[in-house]
């Protein structure tokens, strides 16, 4: 299945592709069935799209540009651990739709993405890059991490597959990590900071501010009675920031809106189920239904348990208070 990703709703200030980009997902290795000209590939799963991520795409896109070729990723659906080792299997920084769009930003055009199965781990790595690469897509070069391996027990390493590039046809790039104040980016330190509610410390990692996605769905109703409206969200991602209160930038429609977010539990009110609770500043619309994204600007403080309702407003208009004040100097 071939899906034209449509999806226009990314952040404008994101590096975003200089030339039309109407990305292409096709679903199952099956269902590639076209010659597309000069292709260009990387090949990972990609989960937080960070920069050395994003190193790799920026080499895949000007080498297709160069040679009048297609910019294609090749990933995996679901999360290879998920099916090998569940119980290793982290918490992913994106969800399939929002990996997507960090996807097109870039410029990627094509997306091929393998159903990843037992029976597909199984793969030896020569047969995987005969079958796959060679034959089924044809490709003229691939470009991988400083630490790329593939194929049945990760067996493949970039020294065979440049040696096998070489008897297939192929070249085979290395594009080296990449570093922030002397440390290698990586989807595990971008998930601790997330996780420990460090926020603003993954934007360097990241090139944006972490952000979560999904559906304003009804809620109790409350912040209406305190004076703060909040909108529901019913998100898909794995993986959220530690619970408390953040300062955030909300997508909407094509269009940002600063506001405050709440993840936890509720404690003043008896404690529940986990909830995110975004209050948009001088938002009156009905959100019931749409789809909001919201990225993380910075943690305020952490969940408390009130004696009472008025104490919590009070906090409440502090919060709003200094989120203004972070939201007014953050790009």
């Amino acid at each position: 299945m071939s899906i034209t990703f449509q999806d226009r709703a990314v952040d404008k200030r994101a590096s975003v592709c200089d030339y039309p980009c109407a990305m292409r997902i096709i679903r199952g290795i099956k269902n590639y069935s076209e010659k597309l000209p000069n292709p260009v590939l990387t090949l990972g799963n990609f989960d937080g799209v960070h920069l050395g991520h994003q190193a790799i795409f920026k080499k895949v896109v000007e080498r297709a540009k160069e040679i009048g070729g297609t910019a294609i990723a090749f990933t995996f659906e679901p999360h290879p651990l998920k099916v090998l080792a569940p119980e290793r299997s982290p918490l992913l920084l994106n969800t399939f739709h929002g990996k997507m769009k960090l996807f097109e930003t870039v410029g990627i055009q094509v997306v091929i993405c393998a159903d990843f199965t037992r029976e597909f781990a199984q793969q030896n790595p020569g047969d995987f890059a005969r079958r796959v690469l060679a034959e089924k897509i044809g490709v003229k070069e691939v470009y991988v991490g400083y630490d790329y391996a593939f194929g049945k027990g990760r067996e493949g390493s970039i020294d065979s597959l440049k040696d096998m590039g070489l008897a297939l046809g192929f070249t085979v790039g290395i594009v080296d990590a990449v570093q922030v104040g002397g440390i290698v980016l990586s989807s595990s330190l971008v998930r601790d900071l997330v996780s420990s509610g460090r926020v603003d410390e993954t934007y360097p990692y990241l090139g944006r501010y972490y952000s979560i996605e999904g559906n304003v769905v009804h809620g109790e109703s409350r912040g209406h009675s305190l004076g703060f409206p909040t909108a529901n969200i019913q998100s898909s991602n794995e993986l959220l920031p530690a619970y408390g209160v953040y300062a955030v930038r909300a997508l909407l429609g094509g269009h940002h809106l600063d506001g405050v977010a709440s993840i936890g539990v509720r404690p003043t009110f008896g404690a529940g189920p986990v909830s995110i609770e975004v209050f948009l500043f001088g938002y009156d619309g009905n959100l019931y239904g749409k789809h909001l994204e919201v990225a993380f600007i910075k943690r305020l403080r952490g969940e408390q348990k009130f004696p009472d309702v008025d104490a919590l407003v009070g906090q409440m208009h502090k919060d709003v208070d200094q989120a203004k004040e972070i939201l007014a100097v953050t790009k």
